[in-house]
């Protein structure tokens, strides 16, 4: 309290006294309108009511309320405060200095010690304020078995948040391979990078950028919020004016079928996100696997740091429809690169992976994501999860309908159940997908280089005949499946329980099981045409299995960095119109071309082959001929004229001493 305080309360100048030595512990000053300490003036308001009775208690102005009004001096209220105040012991007084000399300096900081306090309240506030939007959401917790979501009386909804939530530590190959190879190679090298890449690059979730990566700027790319609807937030990527003319300029790159103007997109803009997909396609078939998955990561990154604030990776409610043209290169990018890392061994890294790529669109699933993430599953001995969500999501989802759920949800139970557990019920799902799947059996044993007990190859049921009759959309399914988790039936418990099972089926097939018949006409009935969606998601794949049983005009597509768009795609902006180009019938080589199609027809010019469906057929046959003749041609060099003699003949008496 200092002496204007003191003059405030008595409304007239007071003096301070001469006071005891030591009463004022390093107290030098003289001037009444210096502040002193809150311990010293303790010490003054103390002496000053031993001294005289005509100086004010100095505590007085405790005693005014909250609207500022003075209880009187008289009053017993005003005695009684008096008296608490007056007769604290000295032992009381002397910690109370103590305290007021740590509070007076901690007050005292540095400009920088300021600064560093702001930073860390500011981040304090964001993370804050994030908590609260998630925890208003009401996604942050995973929700158990049968609990509803306060927000929504959907059982389902709730479910989908349960089954596709997302740890950020998952996310990071590094930890897997860490657990894998040990934390010493995996930190020191980690290190390395990180004193390598000190304040060059932001924070990333969905990738670990490298030293050699370009610096991230101004892209051109953002994002922004649409709609809401109930807890699902739903975004949509934007482009820049500058952004789209940068995209005309690659569609031009993509239709030139040079991979070097590709490349001379991203010497000028190195984050532009269609371009590093589709070059990534170039290295890969190349063979370049490295230099494949790292354009697929810089794409990654690139559309990370364009994110929205709102847009979360972990709680699941994130939605991006598949159908907006710029949405689609996340779609595309998150399936490579789940590709790439299970490929180097990083099945709980991709599982992860899986489960975002699949809450961007759980409904649709444009992606088809269930049908691998059963493998990263099982790859990861994530036994448990793929059981969980083949029981939750089967209601709604009919997951019992898709082979690989089906056969996989039956391994997993044995996987959990093989040491001394009951394996009644995986042995009854098997035998239940066996009767309903019977073309499984042979194309699986034949992958896994096994040879069939003589009476199961003998039987009609698991027959060649059996796989000739399945639908195309089945066969399809079936040999993706085989394709992909032939590995995981190739340990020699899954085989002895298979085999076990199959002579078990066998007996059941020749005791007439009335579900035969009701599982051939679902055979028959359901699989009636394969969806886009799996189309795509066979295409991507790469399965050798599977393509080759692709229609040639889905096979034949050659844009990836959009590969079989949905039927009803928008796209925020439009391309201009192009000029004509000049008909090229007369020119031999593109009518050679033209020729080896299967719809050739000389008579319709190129530039009605080249509409709407035409030209996209012509680009997308003729575009694996291209790459090849490119370099034939442009290795092509003119022969050297005849040599003629001196006498102005050609040299003929090579050509008759060789006949």
């Amino acid at each position: 309290m200092s002496n204007r305080a003191l003059r405030r309360l008595r409304g007239k100048e007071l003096e301070i006294p001469d006071l005891p030595n030591g009463v004022l512990a390093a107290d030098n000053h003289k001037d009444s309108d210096i502040d002193y300490t809150d311990g010293q003036v303790a010490a003054v308001g103390q002496y000053q009511l031993k001294k005289t009775a005509k100086i004010a208690n100095p505590y007085e102005l405790l005693n005014e309320d909250k609207d500022g009004i003075q209880l009187n001096s008289d009053s017993e209220e005003y005695a009684e405060v008096t008296a608490v105040h007056t007769e604290e012991s000295p032992a009381s007084n002397r910690e109370r200095k103590k305290k007021k000399r740590k509070k007076k300096k901690g007050k005292v900081k540095s400009k920088e010690e300021n600064i560093v306090d702001s930073n860390k309240e500011a981040e304090d506030d964001i993370e804050a304020s994030l908590r609260e939007v998630n925890r208003l959401l009401g996604h942050i917790s995973v929700r158990g078995e049968g609990e509803i979501n306060s927000h929504t009386n959907d059982k389902t909804a709730a479910d989908l948040r349960s089954l596709l939530f997302v740890e950020h530590k998952n996310l990071n190959p590094d930890t897997e391979l860490r657990r894998i190879f040990g934390s010493r190679v995996i930190q020191a090298e980690q290190s390395r990078r990180r004193m390598r890449m000190r304040g060059r690059q932001r924070i990333s979730w969905l990738t670990q950028p490298k030293e050699n990566w370009p610096a991230l700027g101004k892209t051109g790319l953002s994002m922004r919020q649409t709609e809401s609807k109930g807890n699902d937030l739903y975004f949509v990527f934007e482009h820049s004016p500058q952004y789209q003319e940068v995209q005309i300029r690659f569609y031009d790159a993509v239709e030139s079928l040079n991979p070097q103007n590709i490349a001379n997109i991203l010497q000028e803009h190195p984050y532009h996100i269609d371009a590093l997909i589709q070059l990534s396609e170039v290295f890969r078939m190349s063979e370049d696997m490295q230099m494949a998955s790292e354009l697929i990561e810089r794409a990654m990154l690139g559309m990370e740091m364009a994110f929205h604030p709102m847009f979360s990776l972990t709680t699941g409610t994130s939605r991006l429809e598949f159908k907006r043209r710029e949405n689609r290169a996340l779609y595309l990018a998150l399936f490579k690169h789940i590709t790439n890392i299970g490929q180097r061994g990083c099945y709980r890294t991709a599982l992860e992976f899986c489960k975002l790529l699949l809450s961007l669109d759980p409904v649709d699933d444009p992606m088809c994501v269930l049908l691998m993430i059963d493998f990263y599953a099982l790859r990861a001995k994530q036994y448990d999860y793929l059981i969980k969500l083949f029981e939750e999501w089967e209601g709604h989802r009919n997951l019992s309908q898709l082979p690989n759920f089906a056969f996989s949800v039956s391994l997993a139970m044995f996987q959990l159940n093989q040491e001394g557990g009951d394996l009644s019920k995986a042995d009854a799902m098997l035998q239940k997908n066996l009767l309903m799947f019977p073309s499984f059996l042979m194309p699986l044993l034949d992958k896994c280089s096994i040879q069939p007990d003589k009476a199961v190859a003998a039987h009609p049921f698991f027959g060649p005949n059996t796989e000739y009759s399945q639908p195309s959309a089945l066969k399809q399914l079936i040999a993706l499946y085989i394709g992909r988790c032939k590995s995981c039936w190739k340990e020699p418990e899954v085989v002895t329980w298979l085999e076990r099972n199959v002579k078990a089926t066998l007996q059941r097939v020749d005791a007439k099981d009335p579900l035969l018949e009701d599982y051939k006409s679902k055979r028959l009935s359901r699989y009636q045409g394969t969806p886009r969606n799996i189309y795509r998601h066979i295409l991507i794949s790469e399965v050798p299995d599977a393509t080759t049983t692709l229609p040639p005009d889905v096979a034949s597509t050659v844009l990836s960095y959009d590969p079989l768009p949905p039927l009803d795609s928008v796209s925020g902006y439009s391309r201009p119109d192009r000029p004509r180009r000049p008909n090229l019938n007369g020119n031999p080589l593109s009518l050679f071309l033209r020729s080896l199609l299967p719809n050739f027809n000389p008579d319709v010019p190129v530039l009605e082959a080249e509409g709407a469906v035409g030209g996209q057929r012509l680009r997308q046959g003729v575009g694996a001929l291209m790459d090849a003749m490119r370099d034939l041609l442009n290795n092509i060099r003119p022969i050297d004229p005849p040599v003629e003699n001196q006498h102005g003949e050609e040299e003929e008496e090579n050509d008759f001493e060789d006949d």
